[in-house]
């Protein structure tokens, strides 16, 4: 077979590397193979834009929220007076990678792709680049700052009309006047969520920020925060160190099932695998994080980075809370809690039977506390060998827990 199109053999071993690092490393050599080329045929400039201008290296069509995500960071740029030279994998061609030196700069708003890619176009045509990614309030600030510093060093050999004084300007405006991220934590409702206990995990990026958001901005306890990029554990412990009380590299999602029963927090912020255990033991989830499902990809505005990302987190943190006072108006006026408990926690494949009397004492439970108490008492159940949980059993476990 002969073939007039450049081929290149993926230099990746698939039984070491998942595909995130798969995916890394061959956009990486793809950029590489090109600009090589492109140096033999003398078709790159030594030349940058006459504008500031920035390259948005690993944004995919079926990322998570990756489109909403790259349409806020060029609007934030754009804010800052900085043109978009080129995106890639997603939109881009492989004859516009020629292209890639010309900007000012590199943006790698995910580590899970195009880092690689950011450091080899530092080491061979000296661009630095931002792998500070802009989500939450704290780190958006942080963000903007590193770009700032970056066309500071610029400034002496390009006009560029913009100091420091712009850029602080910038982030107080946006942060007092477009995100309400900022007063919302200030709130009444947030103060509500402040000491809840809430289990994070996702790719390494999105987990280590959420987590960050969740206890720095939120004051919300973060009892368990994990990822499954175990090639990435370090830099993701120290994120997220001090953050929360226990740090978890696994790719078993079976495992991490296992920490939120044992955790029982009020809410889960992780992948699809989180949000299935948590229809189970009926603690609700919001995904922040890849995999995810179909009902992931909105087709409104969603992003998670800049501001208007922090507007959409604390949406999600606020709505994936049960509020108590919910349960009881639901109770008082009659709603979906008048029919019999069904059984949703991890323990239903046990041979654990509830007697009525137990089923009508645990009808009395208000409903946000329900689950707690009905896992508690099955536990107890299974420690002491009872077959049959009467209402006897109950109390009998209440008094275990020191309740």
């Amino acid at each position: 077979m002969e073939s007039e199109s450049d081929v290149i053999l993926a230099d990746v071993n698939h039984y070491r590397v998942n595909e995130l690092q798969a995916a890394d490393r061959t956009l990486e050599q793809i950029v590489r193979f090109y600009l090589e080329k492109a140096k033999k045929q003398n078709m790159i400039t030594p030349l940058k834009t006459e504008k500031p201008s920035a390259n948005i290296i690993g944004i995919f069509t079926l990322g998570f929220h990756n489109q909403h995500d790259c349409r806020e960071l060029k609007r934030l740029l754009n804010d800052l007076g900085i043109d978009v030279n080129e995106v890639i994998p997603e939109g881009g061609s492989v004859t516009n990678l020629k292209n890639l030196p010309k900007a000012w700069f590199n943006i790698v708003p995910y580590r899970e792709v195009g880092l690689m890619t950011a450091v080899y176009l530092e080491k061979e045509f000296q661009m630095p680049y931002v792998s500070i990614t802009p989500m939450g309030v704290v780190d958006t600030a942080a963000f903007i700052r590193e770009i700032a510093k970056i066309l500071t060093v610029h400034n002496s050999n390009y006009m560029f009309n913009k100091d420091e004084s712009f850029f602080e300007n910038y982030i107080d405006q946006q942060t007092r006047f477009v995100s309400q991220a900022a007063w919302f934590s200030r709130s009444i409702d947030c103060q509500n969520l402040t000491g809840k206990k809430a289990v994070v995990f996702g790719d390494a990026t999105h987990a280590a920020c959420m987590t960050k958001i969740l206890s720095r901005e939120m004051g919300i306890t973060v009892v368990c925060s994990g990822t499954y990029c175990k090639h990435d554990a370090d830099w993701f412990r120290e994120q997220v160190m001090g953050f929360c009380d226990q740090i978890l590299i696994t790719d078993d999602h079976t495992q991490v099932g296992d920490i939120i029963a044992k955790m029982e927090p009020a809410a889960i912020f992780g992948t699809q695998m989180e949000r299935h255990v948590g229809k189970r033991l009926d603690i609700p989830c919001g995904v922040i994080s890849a995999p995810v499902h179909i009902q992931n990809f909105p087709l409104g505005y969603r992003p998670f980075l800049g501001y208007e990302g922090t507007n959409q987190i604390a949406d999600l943190v606020y709505n994936s809370f049960s509020l108590g006072m919910e349960d009881h108006l639901l109770q008082i006026f009659g709603g979906h809690d008048t029919k019999q408990v069904i059984s949703k926690s991890l323990s239903s494949e046990s041979d654990l039977n509830w007697a009525p009397d137990a089923l009508a004492e645990l009808n009395r439970v208000p409903g946000f506390v329900r689950g707690k108490v009905k896992r508690n008492t099955e536990k107890y159940a299974i420690e002491q060998k009872i077959k049959i949980i009467s209402a006897e059993v109950m109390f009998a476990a209440k008094e275990a827990v020191g309740a």
